[in-house]
């Protein structure tokens, strides 16, 4: 049960951690574009035009980064529900389940939003990737809790 604890604790603090990440966007992407040039290819020219957007949002409409806020929230809300599964991994191990279907799902959201909203598909496959490197430790815990209890 040590591996699937582990695990679930990466999975927890990766989830919080991406969501705390969402409430300074704008100086992250200061951070970012300080090291690359506006005409560094499609990825700095997609990083300066959201830094551009986000420097005009901060400036006349501050109240949207609010939506970041509740983003950070949601994370953190749903890192709170694997708390059980950390605990007692077998007990809960249907969270595991639960955390991969979430995570196929990012992948799914993604793909299926990202055109609507302008993304650009190589922004889309590192939007996936969160799914995808979400799903590894979840899919470790389940193992081991399966090897446990067959």
């Amino acid at each position: 049960m040590r591996i699937a604890r582990w695990m679930t604790a990466l999975f927890i603090v990766g989830l919080v951690l991406s969501g705390l990440t969402a409430m300074p966007v704008l100086t992250q992407l200061h951070a970012v574009t300080y090291f690359i040039h506006r005409d560094s290819g499609s990825l700095g020219a997609w990083l300066w035009r959201v830094q551009d957007a986000a420097e005009v949002m901060s400036r006349d409409m501050p109240f949207m980064f609010y939506g970041y806020d509740w983003l950070a929230f949601g994370h953190i809300a749903i890192a709170l529900a694997f708390v059980p599964a950390w605990r007692d991994p077998a007990k809960h191990a249907w969270l595991f389940n639960y955390g991969l279907t979430l995570c196929g799902l990012v992948i799914v959201w993604a793909i299926c939003v990202g055109p609507f909203r302008g993304i650009p598909w190589g922004w889309t496959l590192v939007d996936c990737s969160f799914g995808v490197l979400g799903a590894v430790p979840l899919l470790i815990a389940r193992r081991a809790v399966r090897l446990r209890n067959p």
